[in-house]
């Protein structure tokens, strides 16, 4: 353990991609344990008290970029980001002391994602600034639809986050940080997919996701 550091607060370190060890998403543990607990939304919304101080009310998430809106995400995805955050393999510092095994139990992780997963998502959030989307609609269209889908809508099944309505500024950093290796729990099939994206080409795709509107935006 790091010196000067308090177990609950260090956040540990697992095999990321950039370790031949590295499984995008082998169902184990306290994933599973989450995964396998019936969530109650109104636990989760208690439960959801230590989250509000970054994510907010209603979990809009910020325009800045810094915290990505989870209202409407599908749970599992919720379930399994809150995992990778936990056994180390995505890095998260800021987020691990509120969300590690001492504040957060398996059962309050289901009951926050099915939470989440219910609220509503308001009809503004931080979009691009618009001025590309043909081309990144094409961008989105060659790379992005089998995983995503055609409106961005995700694939709970599969684990895949629901991109409707997220901040643009967030997607950006995110999409930036899977490209060039730093997010370390990025799936392999995203990283092939955009690697050779142009920094233009990557706010372009950015730009026209943060345009798809969930249905329940209005």
């Amino acid at each position: 353990m790091p010196r000067g550091c308090r177990m609950q607060r260090c956040s540990p370190t697992a095999p990321g991609i950039d370790s031949p060890d590295y499984v995008w998403n082998k169902v184990q543990g306290e994933e599973l344990l989450a995964l396998r607990a019936k969530g109650n939304a109104q636990d989760g919304a208690v439960a959801y008290t230590v989250c509000k101080g970054c994510h907010g009310t209603g979990a809009p998430g910020d325009e800045a970029g810094y915290y990505p809106r989870l209202a409407g995400q599908h749970a599992t995805v919720l379930i399994k980001q809150f995992a990778d955050v936990r056994s180390g393999q995505r890095d998260n510092p800021k987020m691990y002391p509120f969300a590690n095994e001492h504040v957060i139990t398996p059962q309050e992780m289901a009951d926050i994602a099915v939470y989440l997963q219910g609220l509503p998502s308001p009809p503004q959030h931080g979009a691009g600034p618009g001025t590309n989307l043909a081309r990144g609609e094409t961008l989105y269209r060659q790379n992005c639809v089998d995983c995503h889908g055609a409106h961005g809508e995700g694939n709970a099944t599969e684990f895949y986050p629901r991109l409707q309505g997220q901040q643009y500024r967030y997607l950006l950093r995110q999409a930036t940080h899977i490209r060039d290796g730093v997010r370390r729990n990025a799936h392999p099939d995203m990283v092939n997919s955009i690697s050779d994206f142009s920094g233009e080409d990557l706010q372009a795709l950015i730009d026209y996701i943060s345009h798809r509107k969930p249905k329940d935006a209005g």
